[in-house]
């Protein structure tokens, strides 16, 4: 029985089961360490477990893939008419997560084929990029720390005495848009701000409450902002 089994694979080469076991265990370990890297430094909304689950059985399906094709040409071409007939419906919202699954279907190719250094060195330089990016922030433009939204109930000329509040406030102010709003009084002001001190913006908000002329305020922190 266990004779039988060993020999079971009818190919134009033996297969080599300790590499087998070897390169599907490496893919396993190594789609592992990815998984927990976007685990660790994801950021956004769209965290999904199955697309973490994913990361991690790509790769070993990726490298038992390499194995059973062993340079056979019959077999890739049988393959690829398979794989046609399977389409993913699959959208991802972060381009960084299309990156994460190319990696692992990389190190499912290294490992398939038995070049399992490549396939470490791989997946440390990948965890190490990703780490980077996530530790440094790197890409972010971040150029203001708050959003202030104000309707504003008395005259136009009298907005003086809301921007010194402002500037007080912050070492720089952007004003980005100003809307009327028909059926009601004043107009709505929105305000980009970069602050003297983060950790004291309630204390902005709280005077522009107890300002008068200002019947409603909303704000949003930058870091609360998705990006577009």
């Amino acid at each position: 029985m266990n004779d039988w089994f060993l020999r079971g694979d009818y190919g134009a080469a033996p297969t080599n089961y300790i590499a087998l076991v070897i390169g599907l265990l490496l893919a396993f370990v190594c789609g592992h360490t990815v998984a927990w890297v976007y685990m660790c430094t994801h950021t956004g909304l769209s965290y999904s477990r199955s697309y973490v689950n994913t990361l991690i059985l790509m790769p070993v399906i990726v490298a038992l893939v390499m194995m059973i094709l062993a340079n056979n040409l019959v077999l890739a071409f049988g393959l690829m008419a398979i794989f046609a007939m399977v389409r993913f419906r699959s959208i991802l919202r972060d381009t960084l997560d299309t990156a994460y699954v190319l990696a692992v279907i990389v190190i499912g190719l290294a490992c398939g084929t038995s070049k399992f250094t490549s396939a470490v060195i791989g997946c440390l330089a990948t965890a190490g990029i990703m780490f980077y990016f996530w530790a440094t922030a790197f890409g972010t433009r971040q150029r203001y720390d708050l959003i202030v939204n104000v309707q504003w109930v008395r005259p136009a000329a009298e907005l003086g005495e809301l921007r010194q509040l402002l500037a007080r406030h912050s070492r720089h102010t952007q004003f980005a848009s100003q809307r009327s709003n028909e059926g009601s009084p004043g107009i709505d002001l929105s305000y980009r701000l970069l602050l003297r001190d983060p950790a004291r913006s309630h204390e902005l908000i709280d005077e522009l409450r107890a300002l008068k002329g200002v019947a409603r305020i909303t704000s949003v922190h930058a870091g609360d902002e998705s990006e577009m």
